[in-house]
């Protein structure tokens, strides 16, 4: 878990690096960081197993790293080059692996929602065993698409782990005057399944509580919201003026004392489950995978134009 949320924070901020040198000019305003977040994918994902299915947001290079994908082709995607996860025509609010059961990012809000109850219900009528869980923020519980899948899994008993990643904010929008409740996941209750809030700056509850979720949507049980509410240090996208407009340094400064890397790692120095020096190379060994993996990006060819329709499905 360590280790894995070490990439996602390198990772995004070498993303972050590229933006501000201005070689991502082509997707300015489309690239959404997980910094701050990374407990949440890490805790859910790591109660997954390889087989299960993810469906992700516009803010899902975390969610993608979590469930095991390559940093190199990810990296590679978000240049647009052939090399990534969709040959570079998917970018970075669409990357996918299927064999990782990552069913895709979704640049449109609440999308991956009912999605994943189709999942679901796929799994339960094959009998597969297996699980899915859906990310989506807190502003996409406002969307209808949210209050239709759950009460649809619900009704089914669809095996679907629900993980609202309430960071506060919808763009700019504070949640507390967009949304009717004070804990999303107290929206469960309307469709008669489990509604559990955890510190999504702790990935070890994170990891409990999905666990749990993951265990009972398993046998059969029907779905779970699990709330986790934690905070994006960057702006809803890459140029967002958030620490100028509708937020505080003060505010920023406070989550940052809670940052999940660094408490995580102070429990595991804590109880000698690691060394400083193992901690330290740990995170050397995840730095040189991240150069790497942008060394890789930016020595790949661009696709070729005549394969601008490959892949490409429509009426």
């Amino acid at each position: 878990m360590y280790r894995t949320m070490l990439k996602i924070r390198h990772f995004e901020e070498k993303v972050h690096d590229f933006n501000e040198q201005g070689l991502l000019s082509f997707t300015k305003g489309f690239v959404h960081l997980y910094v701050g977040e990374e407990a949440v994918a890490v805790g859910v994902c790591s109660a997954l197993k390889k087989d299960d299915y993810i469906t992700s947001t516009h803010r899902g290079h975390g969610h993608c790293i979590a469930k095991g994908a390559q940093l190199d082709r990810m990296m590679a995607e978000i240049f647009g080059k052939e090399t990534g996860y969709c040959r570079g025509k998917g970018g970075s609010m669409h990357i996918a692996d299927l064999s990782l059961g990552i069913l895709g990012a979704n640049g449109i809000v609440a999308a991956g929602i009912p999605q994943a109850v189709g999942v679901g219900l796929s799994s339960k009528l094959r009998h597969t065993g297996k699980v899915c869980a859906s990310f989506f923020g807190d502003a996409a519980s406002n969307t209808g698409a949210f209050h239709e899948a759950l009460n649809l899994a619900s009704v089914w008993k669809l095996p679907v782990v629900f993980v609202c990643e309430n960071n506060g904010y919808g763009i700019t929008v504070p949640a507390d005057i967009s949304t009717s409740v004070e804990n999303i996941s107290d929206r469960a209750k309307a469709y008669n399944i489990p509604g559990v809030t955890v510190d999504g700056m702790d990935v070890l509850a994170v990891f409990e509580a999905a666990s749990e979720a993951v265990d009972r949507a398993r046998k059969g049980n029907g779905p779970t919201l699990l709330e986790c509410k934690t905070y994006r240090y960057r702006g809803h996208f890459e140029g967002d003026p958030f620490d100028k407009v509708y937020r505080t340094k003060e505010q920023i400064s406070e989550w940052k004392e809670r940052d999940a890397i660094r408490r995580l790692r102070k429990k595991l120095l804590d109880t000698k489950t690691l060394t400083e020096a193992e901690a330290d190379k740990i995170e050397k060994g995840v730095i040189t995978e991240v150069e790497n993996a942008a060394k890789f990006a930016l020595e790949s060819p661009v696709p070729p134009p005549e394969i601008a329709m490959d892949g490409v499905f429509a009426d």
